[in-house]
């Protein structure tokens, strides 16, 4: 699911843990692409965590988009809205791609 990512975001997978100095929805976004090469409950639980307590709109965004992954529509539904964004129609690996690309910011 890395290959439609930034290839700057998408190299940093190979660290244990996101760079020090990521807003908090990157960061969720990071633990969620590192998925597959781990458990992937415990990569969701870690993105979860770290949008739960992060406010703003783009964290309430990859928070609805951690639902949508999940299967729990009614919940990703409460979350879009809080981040005034529809329901996209496009699939998870395109919502992640669009996800990053805006909030991707390399230093």
């Amino acid at each position: 699911m890395t290959e439609s990512l930034p290839a700057a975001f998408a190299a940093t997978l190979t660290a244990s843990e996101p760079p020090s100095g990521w807003i908090a929805p990157l960061a969720a976004l990071w633990w969620l692409a590192r998925e597959a090469s781990g458990p992937a409950s415990a990569a969701w639980e870690r993105a979860h965590r770290l949008v739960q307590d992060a406010g703003g709109p783009d964290a309430a965004w990859v928070h609805a988009h951690l639902h949508r992954v999940e299967g729990d529509d009614g919940n990703a539904r409460y979350w879009y809205a809080r981040a005034g964004r529809p329901v996209p129609n496009s699939t998870l690996a395109e919502e992640r791609t669009a996800l990053v690309a805006a909030l991707w910011a390399p230093s």
